[in-house]
């Protein structure tokens, strides 16, 4: 560190600094502003984005009740077109009309691409657990038990063993459905989840 002898040896310093550097500094400094500026417009663009998304997927979702091809195909472009998780959920709401019109197919390609557009675990996991549902009815055990495999987190434990159960028992394994609904039984699930997975393990031995 350099010692000054008094406040002129001080200023002459800072002087010498500032010719040295002074380019550097006002570099520093200009990228600095512009990089707070940026984060700035960053950060407001992406608050107007959602914005703009969850009113376009409220005007899409409150549409599908008139129940017209019009509202159902517009309700399909907005999942299609946003990857994200209003594109997911619009899918999940898509799913339920077409399982309500015995579309299961399509319900099916829905949710799937629902998976795609969301990196949130919970909804990955809720959109797993209802295509499971769809393919043990669709009688696609194999690839209701694959994609029970990708649900993760205690949360969903009971669930997914009561699916596993009726995927099992669909390819006539009753062992491993009996196996998997008594894993489901003293897995916290709820009382009522509970007692139908009971009743189902009860059923196997008619």
């Amino acid at each position: 560190m350099e010692i000054y002898e008094n406040d002129h040896d001080q200023v002459d310093a800072l002087k010498r600094f500032f010719t040295e550097n002074g380019k550097a500094l006002a570099v520093g400094v200009v990228l600095g502003i512009g990089a707070l500026v940026g984060w700035r417009y960053w950060t407001s663009h992406q608050t107007e984005s959602a914005q703009s998304a969850s009113a376009a997927y409220e005007h899409a979702i409150s549409s599908l009740k008139a129940d017209k091809p019009e509202t159902l195909a517009s309700a399909e472009k907005f999942a299609a077109e946003n990857k994200n998780t209003y594109g997911a959920l619009a899918s999940l709401e898509l799913a339920q009309q077409y399982v309500d019109r015995n579309e299961l197919e399509k319900a099916s390609a829905q949710l799937q691409q629902g998976l795609a557009a969301t990196s949130d675990d919970n909804l990955k996991g809720m959109i797993n657990i209802r295509l499971a549902r769809i393919q043990v009815q669709l009688k696609q055990q194999d690839a209701a038990l694959k994609t029970l495999e990708s649900v993760k987190g205690e949360g969903w434990a009971a669930i997914v063993a009561d699916l596993r159960g009726e995927a099992l028992l669909s390819k006539g394994d009753k062992q491993g459905a009996r196996t998997a609904w008594e894993s489901g039984v003293k897995n916290n699930a709820s009382p009522a989840l509970s007692e139908m997975m009971q009743m189902k393990i009860n059923n196997l031995s008619i």
